[in-house]
C-alpha cells in the first residue's frame, strides 16, 4: 500500500517512518510537514493510506481529511485523545496516541491492509471466480499483484485465519493470499474441489490414497474433519478402495 506521512513533529515523523520501513506491505511515498504540502501528492499520486496528526497551524488534520472528496484510508497519529470521535466520524481506520509503539502501529497497519485487500480481492473474486465446472483458472492477489492459478495444478488449499495458502504442483512454496476457505470453496468448481476440514480444501483429482480419517496428497497427510466426513464419503471415497 502506498502511504504518506503528514506530521509537523520531526520526532513523531521519524518514528512513524521507522515503523513503516519495518512493514513489507507499506511503501512510503512522501513525508509532509503540513496538510497543504500533501495536497499536491494526493492530486498527482495514487495514495492508499494517510498517517496524519491533528494539530497544525492553519488547518487541523480533522478538517483537512474532511475536506477531501476522494479520501484514502486514514490513520490519525496524535497526542490528543479528545478528537477520536471526530476521527471516526470520518471513517478513520484507527486513532493512534503518541508515543506510538511498533506493536500498536502494526495492529493499525494490518487493519488497513485487510480493508485494502478485502476490497481488491472482492473485485477479483467477482470477476474471476465462479462455480462453472469448465473454469480452468482463478486469479488471486498475492505480493501486491494478481496471480493466475491453473486449477489443475492445485494440490490443496490451507486456511490460516485471514489468509489461505494454495499449494501447487511444480512449486516449492505456496501462494499466499488474503481470503478465507469459506469464500474459496464457494467460488471454485464443486465437482473438482472439496472442503474436508475446517482448515483444508483438496483437489479430489490429486488424492493419492485415503484412510479412515486422513487423505494423502503430494506426501501431505490431510485430516478429514468430523463435520465433513459425510460429504467426503459421498463425493470422493467411491473413487478409492479403503
Amino acid at each position: 500500500m502506498k502511504c504518506i506521512i503528514i506530521e509537523n513533529d520531526p520526532t513523531a515523523q521519524q518514528i512513524i517512518e521507522k515503523h513503516i520501513d519495518q512493514i513489507p506491505f507499506l511503501e512510503l511515498k512522501k513525508k509532509c510537514n503540513s496538510p497543504f504540502e500533501a495536497y499536491d501528492v494526493l492530486q498527482n499520486s495514487k495514495i492508499d493510506l494517510i498517517f496524519i496528526g491533528v494539530k497544525f497551524p492553519d488547518i487541523s488534520g480533522i478538517e483537512f481529511i474532511g475536506s477531501l472528496e476522494n479520501k484514502p484510508m486514514v490513520i490519525f497519529t496524535t497526542s490528543f485523545k479528545e478528537y477520536a470521535v471526530d476521527a471516526f466520524e470520518l471513517n478513520a481506520v484507527d486513532y493512534l496516541l503518541k508515543p506510538i509503539s511498533f506493536t500498536r502501529f502494526l495492529k493499525a497497519a494490518n487493519k488497513a491492509y485487510r480493508l485494502y485487500e478485502m476490497e481488491n480481492v472482492k473485485i477479483d473474486n467477482n470477476a474471476d471466480l465462479d462455480k462453472n465446472p469448465s473454469k480452468d483458472f482463478i486469479m488471486v492477489k498475492s505480493d501486491y499483484k494478481s496471480v493466475k492459478i491453473d486449477l489443475d495444478k492445485i494440490f490443496y488449499i490451507e486456511g490460516l485465519k485471514d489468509y489461505v495458502k494454495i499449494y501447487l504442483e511444480g512449486e516449492e512454496k505456496p501462494i499466499i493470499t488474503l481470503n478465507s476457505l469459506k469464500k474459496m470453496v464457494a467460488n471454485i468448481p464443486s465437482n473438482r474441489f472439496l472442503r474436508v476440514h475446517k482448515s483444508y480444501i483438496v483437489n479430489t483429482d490429486k488424492i493419492r490414497s485415503v484412510t479412515k480419517n486422513r487423505i494423502i496428497i503430494n506426501e501431505k497427510w490431510i485430516p478429514i474433519g468430523n463435520n465433513y466426513k459425510n460429504d467426503f464419503q459421498k463425493l470422493v471415497v467411491s473413487k478409492f478402495s479403503m
